[in-house]
C-alpha cells in the first residue's frame, strides 16, 4: 500500500514517526498522523482552515492528549487529584518533566503503527479508491482518520462541534481541496 503514497503522504507518515518520539509513544497511532498533517502544508490542514478550525490548535490538542497519557485531568479531578498540581509537585522535586519520564517506555529503531492507525491507513486507500485517485495523499489519511473509529477521530468531532460544523463538512471541505 505504501507504495501509492504521495510524496505528502510518506512525509506525513516520517513526521507521525517524529511525533511518537517526541511523546515518547511506543506506537504510532491516529493522533500522531493528525498532528503530522495538521502541522505540514497540505490539503488535510487546508481543509481544517476552511471548516474554521486553527491546524496548529488542532496539532496542540493532539499532542497534548498523547503527553498526557492515560492520565485523564478530569476523572482525576472527580476523585480530588489536580493533575497540574501533581506535575508542579513532581516537577519540583524530581526535575522538569519527571512525570512524563516515569512512563518513558519509547523505543529505539521503527515505531510500529497502532491497530487504529492501520486501519486509518487502509481507509485512506479505500477513500483515494472510491475518489478514483491513483495515489494516496494527506488527503487520503485525514478521511481515513475520519472514518476511522480512532482517538484521533474522536478529536476531531470534538474540535468540530466546539466550531460549530461536523465531519461532513470536513470532508467535503478534503474533497474540495483534493480537487482543486
Amino acid at each position: 500500500m505504501f507504495e501509492r503514497f504521495s510524496k505528502e503522504a510518506r512525509s506525513a507518515v516520517v513526521a507521525a514517526q517524529l511525533v511518537a518520539r517526541q511523546t515518547r509513544t511506543t506506537a504510532i497511532d491516529t493522533r500522531h498522523l493528525l498532528v503530522a498533517l495538521a502541522e505540514a502544508t497540505g490539503p488535510a490542514s487546508s481543509a481544517l482552515a476552511d471548516v474554521g478550525l486553527d491546524p496548529d490548535a488542532v496539532a496542540a490538542a493532539a499532542r497534548r492528549e498523547l503527553t498526557t497519557g492515560d492520565l485523564d485531568p478530569a476523572a482525576l479531578a472527580a476523585v480530588g487529584i489536580d493533575l497540574t498540581a501533581v506535575r508542579e509537585q513532581t516537577d519540583a522535586t524530581f526535575g522538569r518533566g519527571a512525570l512524563d519520564r516515569a512512563g518513558d517506555r519509547t523505543r529505539r529503531g521503527h515505531v510500529p503503527f497502532a491497530p487504529d492507525a492501520k486501519t486509518a491507513l487502509e481507509l485512506a486507500l479505500r477513500e483515494a479508491v472510491r475518489l478514483g485517485d491513483r495515489t494516496i495523499g494527506g488527503g487520503h489519511l485525514l478521511l481515513g482518520i475520519l472514518r476511522a473509529d480512532c482517538p484521533a477521530g474522536r478529536l476531531l468531532e470534538r474540535a468540530l462541534h466546539g466550531a460549530g460544523t461536523d465531519t461532513a463538512t470536513l470532508r467535503s471541505a478534503v474533497e474540495h481541496r483534493r480537487a482543486a
